[in-house]
């Protein structure tokens, strides 16, 4: 139980780190930043999971699987800046 709960909070202060930088990195209206934000928990969620389901060690960090939910993070976060429009 201990090693899933702070995988938990490692991969949010994670996930909610790449929203923000990727904010910072892109610029835009503040109100961006909740979408970003939104965005990386998801696909670091998801991204976890498929490589918890695939069973892709690359970079795994006790149950976390760092590297497929850093790349699935990532994904989102550009989908979710190209579907909400590129302009600033």
């Amino acid at each position: 139980m201990n090693g899933t709960a702070s995988a938990l909070v490692l991969g949010f202060l994670l996930s909610t780190a790449y929203g923000a930088g990727f904010h910072f990195l892109i610029g835009g209206p503040a109100r961006r930043i909740i979408l970003y934000l939104v965005a990386a928990w998801m696909g670091f969620a998801l991204g976890h999971f498929l490589g918890d389901l695939l069973n892709i060690e690359l970079f795994k960090l006790g149950a976390l699987h760092l590297f497929s939910a850093s790349l699935g993070a990532w994904i989102a976060l550009i989908a979710s800046w190209w579907l909400a429009g590129q302009e600033s």
